[in-house]
């Protein structure tokens, strides 16, 4: 018999690993495994010892007898159930940023606000051991919990990733040379402030993506874009996901889907000196009034305008305790390993933070 050209032995679950179980009711539980430990249901316990050392894949039932699924959470279910001081990009909206912004291997990429980690963990993936992303963020708190979310999932921080506290526009000249980055990602409030900086230090060719939240916002950017002549025509999109739901001859759209969560801007840099093409335009039938005009550029742009929420007072000194508390844990059996257990689900009744009921 031929043997396969590659082969490997499963990875077995061990302990100090997030493990996600699903109910026969598709609600998700998220809980890191423990020696010795239970995780509790309304309907009867599991023990960890049931689930250490076997593969993903497998069902375990609890002591009232319902099955569950046991897989190692994927990358949104690590993102949905993690702790969050700030609101994070989905999933759906990393995914373009790393596809259409052409985040590809060995690539040295710049993130400006780190919020609470969720980017750059899709980032990090997409560079590889011999890229690396460099953060910048306002806001200490924040970049406390991003880096506790991201040594978290990665099992340690990566050698790769740094973050610099501060203002991206200020900071990134006197942290990278002129064109010597690959990609900027800017998800911040005001993202036309830093074009200076940003235009600088990219590389001819690369890319600068930007993801906001309100039409304003959008338009601002796109224009203050091609108002630098030193960026190609720049592209703008958002995507809207919708499930199907699939039983037998039963098919139709869900009842919710994931709609506007952000808008997605991206340019290319030109070379230096290289104007670029001016796109071709029908001509309008009238000139935007002046104070229709105002009323898009000169207000402010801050969190209570735009209606984003964040995590403030208490309940951020507890985030900011949460995040990255799995590698900090006593291996066997301390209380805070008994207390890591924590219930995300996508398809039920969530019990992630507010900003995302």
């Amino acid at each position: 018999m031929t043997q396969p050209l590659h082969s490997r032995p499963p990875r077995v679950l061990s302990r100090g690993e997030k493990v996600q179980l699903t109910d026969p009711k598709g609600r998700m539980h998220t809980f890191v495994l423990a020696p010795g430990e239970h995780f509790h249901t309304n309907k009867g316990l599991i023990s960890h010892d049931d689930i250490i050392g076997r593969t993903e894949g497998i069902i375990v039932a609890n002591t009232g007898g319902i099955d569950f699924q046991v897989f190692r959470p994927r990358y949104e279910d690590f993102v949905l159930s993690m702790p969050r001081g700030a609101a994070v990009v989905y999933p759906k909206d990393s995914g373009l940023i790393v596809t259409l912004g052409d985040i590809f291997p060995g690539a040295t990429v710049v993130e400006a606000g780190v919020g609470s980690g969720a980017l750059s963990m899709a980032l990090l993936r997409a560079v590889g051991p011999n890229g690396s992303v460099h953060s910048f963020e306002l806001r200490e708190e924040f970049a406390t919990i991003a880096a506790g979310n991201i040594a978290d999932f990665f099992d340690g921080e990566p050698d790769n990733w740094a973050v610099t506290v501060g203002d991206l526009a200020q900071t990134l000249p006197q942290t990278f040379g002129p064109g010597s980055v690959d990609r900027v990602v800017l998800d911040m409030l005001t993202p036309w402030n830093t074009l200076e900086a940003v235009s600088e230090a990219l590389t001819p060719g690369g890319i600068v993506i930007a993801y906001v939240a309100t039409v304003p916002q959008l338009s601002r950017f796109v224009e203050a874009l091609r108002a630098t002549g030193r960026f190609a025509e720049p592209e703008s999109m958002e995507a809207m996901v919708r499930g199907w739901h699939v039983d037998g001859l039963a098919v139709r759209p869900d009842h919710r889907m994931i709609a506007h969560t952000g808008f997605l801007i991206m340019a290319r840099r030109m070379a230096d000196g290289i104007s670029p093409l001016e796109k071709k335009k029908r001509p309008q039938g009238a000139t935007a009034a002046a104070e229709d005009v105002a009323a898009w550029t000169e207000p402010e742009v801050t969190e209570a305008a735009i209606g984003t929420r964040t995590a403030h007072g208490k309940k951020l000194r507890r985030v900011m305790r949460e995040a990255g508390r799995r590698l900090r844990t006593e291996p066997e059996g301390s209380a805070d390993a008994q207390s890591t257990d924590v219930t995300d689900s996508p398809t039920g009744t969530s019990t992630g933070p507010k900003e995302d009921r």
